[in-house]
């Protein structure tokens, strides 16, 4: 029992509020605190309800802000909007129920959705045998985000991008790295060989901008949902392929060039066999340079954080640790040692 988490003044509101959204009769047993989520916070709230669309016995998780967050990701309203419209376009990712903008609840804005079976750990799936049928299986998944229609009035928040997508992209990493007390000069060097050779006009879709294991809920030998859309947004197809081949999301099996999980010929076939439309391999390289100097500006500023003060949590002050590495593959990447 973790009912310690919240307050019993929290519970009952907390119980109100999923009763009015949802109808019925709502009683929570238990609250717990979900590992992972290093960005934003989760709880699984085990319920009873009578009546309503929850009848019965429930697992939910609660997705909420953070102490402190960092400033590329999206608020829980954008969020949620991303996921329900991933939901109903059949995109596998848990189901969502509804959105609360008011903080007095649990302290911040929060979104409740179902709780979804199975595995999220990268080190733990890296580890098991490789599974190619799965892996197709998440670039056919990737590629439905891919083609979710994005010009509605629920995404109007979106911004609108321009041919010059990539160049916009460099520049607001540099604008992150210039909000940092310290230097980073192979950070700068990786942006400038990526504006030295961006690509030209590039096809604009939603992408999920963290389609990566550890993000992706495994039950087994299938996906059972995508988690944690708080980056997504427009951008070319090929910054979702390479943030998922990417070395630096391969937890230590380097030889599975998708994900840790399997091979990058059947994660690529399982796109294209959706999508009708081959890879350009050269181009998903330029992206998984790009990712590798993105996630180091994700990690120095999850660090900041807990240097700051904003938030005292280990987890933030180590993530740091794997900037060096990042820096050392952008080099290698880019032809300089």
């Amino acid at each position: 029992m973790a009912m310690e988490l919240i307050t019993r003044e929290t519970q009952a509101h907390l119980e109100r509020v999923i009763a009015e959204r949802l109808g019925g009769v709502t009683h929570i047993k238990d609250v717990a605190p979900l590992s992972g989520g290093a960005i934003q916070e989760n709880w699984v709230i085990n319920i009873k309800s009578e009546g309503g669309i929850l009848e019965g016995i429930r697992e939910l998780v609660l997705r909420k802000n953070s102490l402190s967050r960092i400033p590329l990701s999206r608020p829980r309203g954008e969020e949620f909007l991303l996921l329900r419209t991933a939901y109903k376009s059949n995109v596998k990712v848990p189901r969502p129920y509804f959105y609360c903008s008011d903080p007095s609840i649990v302290g911040s804005p929060f979104f409740l959705m179902e709780k979804v079976d199975g595995l999220a750990a990268g080190h733990a799936l890296a580890r098991q045998p490789v599974n190619e049928n799965l892996v197709r299986e998440l670039g056919r998944n990737l590629a439905r985000i891919h083609a979710i229609p994005y010009e509605s009035v629920e995404l109007s928040f979106l911004q609108k991008l321009q041919n010059t997508h990539t160049l916009e992209t460099i520049f607001e990493y540099r604008q992150q790295l210039d909000l940092l007390p310290d230097a980073h000069p192979i950070l700068e060097w990786g942006l400038s060989w990526l504006e030295r050779n961006a690509p030209g006009n590039q096809n604009i879709v939603l992408c999920h901008r963290d389609y990566r294991t550890g993000n992706l809920m495994i039950d087994g030998t299938r996906l059972s949902g995508v988690l944690d859309w708080e980056f997504a947004g427009l951008s070319a197809p090929e910054e979702d392929l390479g943030w998922f081949c990417a070395k630096c999301w391969r937890f230590g099996a380097i030889e599975r060039e998708a994900g840790g999980l399997g091979s990058r010929r059947a994660f690529y076939g399982g796109y294209e066999s959706e999508t009708g439309v081959s890879i350009d391999s050269d181009i998903v390289f330029y992206w998984e340079i790009m990712a590798h100097v993105r996630w180091a500006v994700i990690a120095l500023h999850q660090a900041n954080r807990f240097v700051s003060g904003g938030e005292r949590n280990l987890e933030l002050a180590l993530t740091a640790h794997v900037v060096p590495e990042l820096e050392l593959e952008i080099m290698r990447m880019t032809g300089t040692c």
